[in-house]
């Protein structure tokens, strides 16, 4: 279930949970057996307390040492089961974040190291790319991958707008991202083409969607669910800071057939969170075997070095020459 029925905490008074289905800069709406919960958070939730280091044992009134500020721009995000205290009639206080199952991140915009949780507690990433108008920037969806696969996150792969595509450059692309895993999808909200697919591949999970402005989201979600596209991009074109790299209105969509979708709009740039230099060969599927081969072992960059196994394999053709490029890209920090 997407909603976390109803559970008054042990302990507690009056403290019950939910899910944060919609958030505004610190306004969130938590939903709880059906009814909207208005919740601002407890101040306890923007910091960290620490303790001394110590065996509880022997210290048995142990002090706040210190506090210090969080490490995300966000402790609550789109998707999160928290835990509330109501106070007056349709609003709350959120004190808890139950533990999550999983997250999305990036970095968040400015020069100090800030996670921003994009949303939590998902199932899958679907990445919307169009087949033509706007022409497709594979190595974009090479970085959506690369954050997916960190996070420990399937992917979706979405190709709209069908009935304009070039078909020998779409079926190559199929084939390369199929020969690695992934699941593609070809749609068109013109011709009905993968619809019932992707209905099904929606079914019962959260899912959060990525992808440019003018990929054809909208006529997507429409055609998957009457009426869906128009309230999604409500938010997105409505509530999105101008020239600014966050959203600052995020909210979760229920699907009438079951599961929920979350768009993020206003995200120009997505970088990868705590995924850096080599490592990110690590999210490669089809590098990561070699990773550690190389002549330098795991301090090889695979740029230039000599004796690099992933270059070899570049060469000998078993790692497409277009993927070894998005490596390159995101090893350079250059953002699509």
């Amino acid at each position: 279930m997407l909603l976390e029925t109803q559970s008054q905490l042990s302990g507690e008074d009056a403290r019950f949970t939910g899910m944060v289905i919609r958030k505004a800069p610190g306004i969130y709406h938590v939903e709880r057996e059906g009814e909207l919960i208005v919740c601002t958070i407890s101040n306890r939730l923007r910091k960290t307390l620490l303790y001394p280091i110590a065996d509880a044992s022997s210290v048995p009134h142990q002090r706040v040492q210190a506090v210090k500020d969080i490490d995300t721009v966000d402790p609550i995000a789109i998707g999160d089961r928290v835990a509330f205290r109501p106070a007056e009639p349709g609003k709350g206080v959120i004190t808890e974040v139950l533990p999550r199952r999983s997250r999305l991140s990036r970095p968040a915009a400015g020069n100090k190291p800030l996670e921003h949780v994009l949303v939590a507690n998902l199932d899958q990433v679907v990445a919307i790319f169009a087949a033509a108008r706007p022409q497709p920037r594979w190595n974009l969806l090479d970085r959506y991958l690369v954050s997916a696969e960190s996070s420990d996150l399937d992917t979706l792969i979405v190709i709209t707008k069908m009935d304009l595509a070039d078909e020998a450059e779409i079926e190559s692309v199929v084939e390369l991202y199929t020969s690695l895993g992934y699941r593609v999808l070809l749609t068109s909200s013109e011709t009905g083409e993968g619809i019932d697919a992707m209905r099904d591949a929606l079914s019962d999970k959260l899912s959060v969607f990525v992808g440019k402005s003018g990929v054809g989201k909208t006529s997507l979600l429409n055609a998957v669910q009457p009426g869906l596209g128009a309230r999604v991009g409500a938010v997105s074109e409505g509530k999105s800071g101008k020239g600014k790299h966050t959203t600052t209105t995020m909210e979760l969509f229920k699907l009438d057939f079951g599961g929920a979708v979350v768009d993020t709009p206003g995200i120009r740039i997505f970088g990868i969170w705590e995924v850096d230099g080599s490592d990110i060969a690590l999210y490669f599927r089809e590098m990561a075997p070699l990773v550690g081969r190389c002549k330098f072992g795991v301090s090889c960059e695979h740029d230039h070095e000599p004796g690099c196994a992933i270059r070899a394999a570049v060469e000998a053709g078993n790692i497409h020459p277009r993927r070894y490029e998005s490596y390159l890209r995101m090893l350079n920090g250059e953002l699509d």
